[in-house]
């Protein structure tokens, strides 16, 4: 009797009533913070069959159970059949879960091919798989900047052209980028407007580009497949040939004036030369007349010159200096 009481007299007693229900309640914390109860319950109530301790392992392997639960919902309404662990696996590899799974339904609704395990490669490859997707269905125009080329005939021409592009789902992964297709687009350019004989062959016909650049196959090896080619701007820039040409003429002139300076130089120096060799041809006739008189006075000394010969040789030099006036001023009046 005793035994049956006591849960009644427990009942009644209020601190009793309090530690229970105080139980309870961290009980309720504790297996919530645990067993995300309400998602489970969305989860069920769209028709994913998830199991409450597959959420519980979620939650121990640091899993926002949000993240696969919702993704998986979305699915499953759009008619695809997803693996819960393959998802929980991309979770954990760094991939976007939601994004991929947005990626597959939009290819699913476009008729593009496409598979969990490449959507979720292109994920982990850094691309943006449903921005792929959607570029698959609306292309892409991607517009180049201004490429500069010199047709052959020295005229320089500025080009712009727009590249439209369709994303490859095959090529995502490990295929060139954006970059890589304008960089191909200007050497397109480039090489079409260097090997036209004439810059107005090129204004006449601006498809002519396109044709050229289209035929090199520029997509090999992108992300991408081009659709088309259009040369946006064709303008005319300088004239490098002319220029080129007068900077040419602008440096031989300095060359030959350089040259002319250098003979000039030369002449000046030789010159130069012949003068001071004839100042050292007159110091040394002055030298030599200086010896004359000592000569002369030597020659009287020892009897071999007479005073008559001496007045002789003053006669003759008196005279030559005489003929040589007369001759320089007959020279100056003619």
């Amino acid at each position: 009797m005793k035994l049956f009481l006591a849960p009644i007299a427990l009942a009644t007693d209020p601190l009793a009533v309090a530690a229970i229900v105080a139980a309870v309640i961290i009980f309720l914390i504790i297996f919530l913070s645990f067993v995300p109860l309400g998602l489970w319950i969305s989860a069920a109530a769209s028709g994913v069959h998830v199991g409450i301790f597959t959420l519980v392992g979620m939650k121990i392997r640091k899993v926002r159970p949000a993240r696969i639960i919702n993704p998986l919902i979305k699915a499953t309404k759009a008619g695809l059949s997803l693996s819960i662990n393959k998802m929980e696996a991309h979770y954990l590899a760094g991939g976007n879960v939601d994004r991929v799974v947005n990626a597959l339904i939009a290819a699913q609704r476009a008729g593009i091919p496409l598979d969990f395990e490449k959507a979720c490669a292109i994920d982990l490859a850094g691309r943006d798989v449903l921005t792929a997707v959607q570029m698959s269905v609306n292309p892409k125009v991607i517009e180049t900047p201004v490429v500069a080329a010199i047709a052959k005939d020295g005229i320089e021409l500025r080009a712009k052209a727009k590249v439209t592009v369709r994303a490859n789902i095959d090529r995502l992964v490990g295929g060139a980028g954006e970059e890589t297709v304008i960089a191909r687009v200007g050497e397109g350019i480039v090489t079409t407007i260097g090997s036209s004989a004439r810059h107005k062959d090129v204004l006449e016909n601006p498809d002519l580009i396109s044709q050229t650049v289209l035929n090199k196959g520029l997509d090999a090896g992108t992300a991408f497949e081009i659709l088309s080619i259009d040369i946006a701007d064709v303008d005319v820039g300088a004239n490098v040939g002319a220029k080129l040409q007068i900077d040419q003429a602008e440096a031989d002139k300095r060359i030959a004036q350089a040259k002319a300076e250098e003979r000039r130089a030369m002449a000046v120096a030789q010159e130069q030369e012949n003068k001071a060799e004839v100042q050292g041809m007159r110091a040394r006739v002055i030298e030599a007349e200086a010896e004359v008189p000592r000569a002369m006075a030597e020659a009287f000394r020892n009897g071999n010159l007479g005073i008559m010969d001496y007045y002789r040789m003053k006669n003759m030099m008196a005279d030559t200096d005489m003929r040589e006036a007369i001759g320089k001023t007959t020279t100056t009046n003619e």
